[in-house]
């Protein structure tokens, strides 16, 4: 069975709509269960305001977040993952041990790519 045009631009889009850096992070944070937007970006450490609330509307907006606001003064807002979300936690761990097993390689390659003086270009 082969993919159409409009069946390959749509999974190419969904490859390049997760632009933040901070996407995986806030999956992995979301894993002990709800967040409030505070207790996320402490934990995060660096991440700016607005960095923060650019992903997880995101994150929302593809399914992969629940947001609950309350209706209290002040207001509450939490954050969750959805089973989605749980599956991308699956695969930023995957990512991880990747990164984690290959840590040595990848150095060692970079060694070698900027010990050379004269690159062709691409």
């Amino acid at each position: 069975m082969s993919i159409s045009g409009a069946e390959a631009e749509a999974s190419h889009e969904l490859l390049v709509i997760r632009p933040s850096k901070w996407t995986l992070v806030v999956i992995v944070q979301l894993r002990s269960g709800t967040m409030r937007f505070n207790e996320l970006r402490r934990n995060m450490g660096g991440v700016p305001q607005k960095s923060l609330s650019q992903t997880l509307r995101e994150l929302e907006r593809d399914g992969y977040i629940t947001r609950t606001a309350y209706a209290t003064i002040p207001p509450r807002v939490e954050y969750d993952l959805t089973e989605l979300g749980r599956e991308l936690l699956a695969l930023a761990d995957d990512w991880h041990s990747f990164a984690q097993r290959n840590r040595r390689a990848v150095e060692q390659a970079r060694r070698l790519f900027d010990a050379v003086d004269e690159r062709p270009a691409y």
